[in-house]
Order: structure tokens, then sequence, then C-alpha cells
């Protein structure tokens, strides 16, 4: 494993923990405000603000209204939509299975739709084969998502 991967790998771990804290965040926002739609439509349009102004001191990188028109409708919608149910129902769970169970839950999700769509070669990947240890792993964060829950 190459130091950049490590970096990576260490960068993933930094920013996955910031995960649980903007799930509590969220969760606290949907108490005080009325509801975890009300808080998820807060905090995207509080980050939509701070992307905007980030690309713009940082990274510039504005779309070609041409290859906005040019690309699949699907594509412009899919991920502001699964985002969306996604952060929605992460507010709703984790004051009432607890964080930990939350994440443990959503990861082992992540991990099951992750190996189908390696398998499949969905949406341009390689496809990865099926394997006994890929399969495991993914039996045991399960396991352990149930094993935080009940315990």
């Amino acid at each position: 494993m190459s130091l950049l991967n490590v970096f990576y790998a260490v960068l993933a771990v930094v920013v996955g923990s910031l995960f649980p804290m903007q799930t509590a965040a969220n969760a606290l926002l949907a108490k005080s405000i009325g509801g975890p739609i009300a808080a998820t439509t807060v905090s995207f349009t509080i980050g939509w603000f701070a992307l905007l102004i980030i690309n713009t001191l940082v990274f510039r990188q504005f779309p070609a209204w041409s290859a906005l028109t040019a690309t699949p409708l699907y594509l412009l919608l899919m991920g502001g939509v699964i985002g969306a149910v996604f952060l929605s129902v992460n507010v709703l769970l984790a004051p009432r299975l607890g964080a930990a169970a939350t994440l443990c839950f959503v990861i082992a999700g992540q991990l099951v739709a992750a190996l189908a769509i390696d398998r499949a070669g969905l949406f341009e990947f390689t496809v990865r084969e099926l394997s006994p240890g890929r399969i495991f792993g993914v039996l045991l964060v399960f396991c352990g998502a149930v094993l935080v829950r009940l315990t």
C-alpha cells in the first residue's frame, strides 16, 4: 500500500467521523424546528451555500450549461434525491436507535449496496467478483450492528 493510499484511508476515517456529528446535530435541529424533513431542508440549504462559497473561492468548478443539458436527467437528480432521503432517515432514526446503532446499520446497508455495485459493474465501475472474504466482512458488520443495538 502506497503512502498516498494510506493518506486516503486516514482521510476517509476522519471524514467518516463527521457523519455521526452531522446526524446528531441534525437530530437536535429536527427536535428544535419541527421534524427531520425541516432539519434536512435547513442542512441542505446551509450546505449548498457552503459549497457555493468553497467552490467560488477555491475550486471554481462551475459546469457549462451545455454539459448540464447534455447530462441525463436521472444523473442530475439522483444524488440529491438519494442524499435528501439518506439524511432525513438518519435524522429520524438516530434518536430512536442511537447514533452508533443507526450508523452501524447504515454502514451495513452501504456495504451490501457496494458489493452489488461492484459485482454488477454498475455506474461504469470495474466489475469486482464476490469473494467469501468480502461477503463475510459485510456479514460481520451487520452482526456488529445487531450487537451494538442489542447491548
